[in-house]
């Protein structure tokens, strides 16, 4: 099974988190600035919500995937206050005809003083096993 990781962030927890994929899959993690060029059946997304909306970096990101190319997408990301990103990289992947897999790995992200710390050991540790399901 072909798999890449592409991840968006601006305060290097999405950065954190895509490094945990990393560990699991064996396969690097890239910035969505690397345009996906091969054929992969699973693409990690991550992505986190910043002012009630994903960076317009994930959505030009997005804009660039070719679904010849991308079977399946798994999103992952953090926010703060919002519940995930998953519905709205959703929308944007299946707009492209780009199936997104219904499984998706949440958790708080911090915002200023708002859930300090995260995401934390056990997240990153759930992160993990979320991971590990998908690729078994």
């Amino acid at each position: 099974m072909k798999t890449a990781i592409r991840y968006f962030s601006k305060t290097g927890h999405m950065k954190k988190m895509a490094e945990v994929v990393s560990e699991v899959t064996g396969v690097k993690a890239e910035t969505t600035n690397i345009p996906v060029t091969e054929e992969v059946d699973i693409l990690f997304l991550g992505s986190a919500i910043y002012v009630a909306g994903i960076d317009d970096k994930v959505k030009e990101f997005i804009a660039t995937l070719d679904n010849k190319k991308v079977k399946n997408v798994v999103c992952f990301s953090s926010a703060a206050i919002l519940p995930s990103s998953y519905s709205q990289v959703k929308q944007l992947l299946e707009k492209r005809n780009i199936h997104v897999d219904e499984r998706e790995f949440h958790c708080r992200g911090q915002l200023t003083v708002m859930h300090k710390g995260r995401p934390n050991k056990e997240d990153l540790n759930n992160l993990r096993k979320f991971v590990a399901g998908i690729i078994s």
